[in-house]
C-alpha cells in the first residue's frame, strides 16, 4: 500500500495556473534523429553540393514567387519531421552559395571547414562571451586572438579590443570612443556637452563612418569628405586644408578615418603621411582595414598598410580574405590605460559583480556595446590553429596572384577594359560589346555602356553560373567589380568569369 501511495504522490500531477510542472516537456534525445538527419542534408546539400562549380551559383527566384514556394506563413500548430526537413532542403536550394568557387560579388566567399565547426560548436553551446563565468574557454579565446592580431599590427606592446557584430559596428565603436577620448563629459552630460565636432575621412571609405555620425549624434554634414586621387587613396594634403577649413569655421576636428582596403577600388590611404597629420593636429585616427587587413600577415604585401602601427584604432574582418565564417570583426585600440572600459561601461551589477572568486579582468562585457555577445572570435582561433599562419599567408599571396592575372586577361582580350590597375583582390573592368566597340570614347559610349553590367548580372543570376558585382563610381558608368579570395577558386573559373560575361553580353 505504501508503494501504491508513493506511486501515486510521484505520478500525481503537480499544477500551477493549470500547467503540469512533474518534469520536462522536451528530451532532446527525442529530437537525435531529426538531428542527424538535417546535418546529413547540411553535409550534402550545403557544403558538397554548394561548393561544386558544377552546380549553380544560385536557383534564382523572384520575390512572389519563392514566396509561395517556401509557404512561409506560421501557424498555431507544428508540422511534422518529413516537413521540416523539406523546409531545410528548399531554404538551402533557394539560397545564394557563397561558398562556390564562382561566387565574386562581396569581399567574402569560400568554404572553411574549421572555422564551420567552431560556427556549430558556439551555436550548441549558447555562450555569451560577457564573462568568464559564462564563457570560460572563449573569453581567453578571443583574448589570445587579439593579441596576436594587436602584434601583426605592429603594437609591440599590446593594447585593448573586442569582438563585435561586423565592420560597421567596429568603426561605429571608433568613432565613439574618438569623441569620448576627445570630451570624456559626454558620456555623462550628452551632446550638450560638447562643442561642434568634426571627423575626416576619403571619398572612397565605407558608408558606416555616415552612419557612425548619424546615429552618434555628429551628424553627416560633419563628416568631411576628403578627396581622392585617381587609384582612390585620400590626398593628405587636401585633408590638411579640410582640417584647416573646420577650425576656420569654429568646428573642432577630432579624428580622422583611414581606409586600409577601400570596398570598391581595394585602395590603401597613404598611412605614415595621415599619421603624421593627426599626430600634428591632436587628432585619433582609425584604420578601417577590415577588408585589406589581412594584407598583414603577407610578407610581400604588408608594405600596403605601412604606418598602421601609428593608428588609434584599427577595424579587422577575419570573415573576409581570412574566410572566417560571418561575422567575425575585431575592433582594435592602442590604449592601455582602460579608455575602452570607460567609455562603455555600464557597471551592471547582475553580470559584473566585483566580488568574484576569479579574476574578473576576463569578464570583457563591460567594453561592449552589446550584452549578450557571440565567441565570433573562436572560428579564426580554430581555423589558425588548423592551419597556421604561414597557410593563412599564402591564401593571400594566391589571392592577390590570382587577381593579377585575371587583371592580365582584361588586358589581352578583345571588348575588356581594366578600370585601374588592381593594388588588391578588386578587379575592376568594363565589358564592351561588339555593338559599342567602334565607338569613340564620349558621352554616348558611356551612356551606353552604362546598362550593360546590369543586363548582364540579371542574366548570369538567372542562369545561376556565377555572381560578380558591379557598380557605378563618381562619374564612370557602371563596371564590374570582381573580388577574388577563395582557395577554391583557380586561373579556371577567371578564364570562366571572362568567357561567360561574353556570352551573357555579347548580343546587347
Amino acid at each position: 500500500r505504501r508503494l501504491k501511495i508513493t506511486l501515486w504522490l510521484k505520478c500525481s500531477p503537480v499544477m500551477v495556473d493549470g500547467v503540469a510542472l512533474n518534469g520536462p516537456t522536451v528530451n532532446i534525445l527525442d529530437s537525435e534523429d531529426f538531428l542527424q538527419q538535417s546535418m546529413a542534408i547540411i553535409l550534402e546539400d550545403a557544403v558538397k553540393k554548394a561548393t561544386d562549380v558544377k552546380e549553380k551559383v544560385c536557383e534564382w527566384r523572384p520575390p512572389e514567387e519563392l514566396k509561395e514556394l517556401l509557404d512561409l506563413e506560421l501557424r498555431d500548430e507544428g508540422e511534422s519531421e518529413s516537413q521540416i526537413l523539406q523546409r531545410c532542403r528548399d531554404a538551402i536550394r533557394y539560397s545564394v552559395k557563397t561558398t562556390h568557387p564562382r561566387f565574386f560579388n562581396q569581399l567574402f566567399a569560400g568554404l572553411e571547414p574549421y572555422s564551420l565547426v567552431a560556427s556549430c560548436i558556439v551555436e550548441a553551446l549558447k555562450p555569451s562571451a560577457y564573462t568568464y563565468e559564462v564563457g570560460p574557454v572563449f573569453t581567453l579565446v578571443e583574448d589570445a586572438v587579439l593579441r596576436k592580431m594587436m602584434e601583426l599590427v605592429g603594437w609591440e606592446e599590446g593594447g585593448d579590443g573586442i569582438f563585435n557584430a561586423g565592420g560597421s559596428m567596429s568603426n561605429m565603436y571608433a568613432v565613439n570612443l574618438a569623441r569620448y577620448h576627445h570630451c570624456p563629459d559626454i558620456k555623462q552630460l550628452g551632446l550638450s556637452a560638447a562643442p561642434r565636432l568634426v571627423l575626416f575621412t576619403s571619398q572612397e571609405c565605407h558608408y558606416s563612418i555616415s552612419k557612425a555620425a548619424a546615429f552618434l549624434g555628429i551628424g553627416t554634414k560633419n563628416v568631411y569628405k576628403v578627396p581622392s586621387d585617381e587609384s582612390g587613396k585620400m590626398i593628405p594634403s587636401a585633408l590638411e586644408e579640410l582640417i584647416k577649413k573646420a577650425k576656420s569655421e569654429g568646428a573642432v576636428p577630432f579624428m580622422v578615418n583611414a581606409t586600409a582596403g577601400t570596398t570598391v577600388l581595394g585602395a590603401f590611404d597613404p598611412l605614415e603621411e595621415i599619421a603624421d597629420i593627426c599626430g600634428e593636429h591632436n587628432l585619433w585616427l582609425h584604420v578601417d582595414a577590415c577588408w585589406g587587413g589581412a594584407a598583414l600577415i603577407s610578407k610581400k604585401h604588408k608594405h600596403l598598410l605601412k604606418g598602421i602601427h601609428r593608428a588609434n584604432s584599427v577595424a579587422w574582418n577575419p570573415h573576409k580574405m581570412m574566410m572566417a565564417c560571418l561575422q567575425c570583426s575585431a575592433f582594435l585600440v592602442r590604449d592601455k590605460t582602460g579608455l575602452l572600459q570607460r567609455c562603455y561601461s555600464a557597471s551592471a551589477s547582475y553580470l559584473f559583480q566585483q566580488d568574484k572568486f576569479y579574476d574578473i579582468s576576463f569578464d570583457t562585457g563591460d567594453k561592449s556595446i552589446q550584452c549578450g555577445r557571440k565567441p565570433d572570435a573562436f572560428k579564426f582561433w580554430l581555423l589558425w590553429k588548423a592551419v597556421g599562419a604561414r597557410q593563412l599567408e599564402q591564401r593571400v599571396d594566391r589571392a592577390l596572384a590570382m587577381a593579377r592575372y585575371l587583371a592580365d586577361e582584361i588586358k589581352k582580350r578583345e571588348g575588356f577594359r581594366l578600370l585601374m590597375e588592381p593594388e588588391y583582390a578588386n578587379v575592376c573592368f568594363w565589358y564592351i560589346p561588339p555593338s559599342l566597340r567602334q565607338l569613340e570614347d564620349g558621352p554616348e559610349l558611356w551612356s551606353k555602356l552604362h546598362t550593360v553590367a546590369p543586363v548582364i548580372k540579371e542574366r548570369m543570376m538567372k542562369v545561376g553560373s556565377m555572381m560578380v558585382g558591379y557598380q557605378p563610381h563618381s562619374d564612370r558608368a557602371n563596371f564590374f567589380r570582381m573580388i577574388v579570395i577563395s582557395p577554391q577558386a583557380g586561373k579556371a573559373d577567371m578564364d570562366f568569369v571572362l568567357d561567360e560575361i561574353h556570352n551573357l553580353g555579347k548580343d546587347l
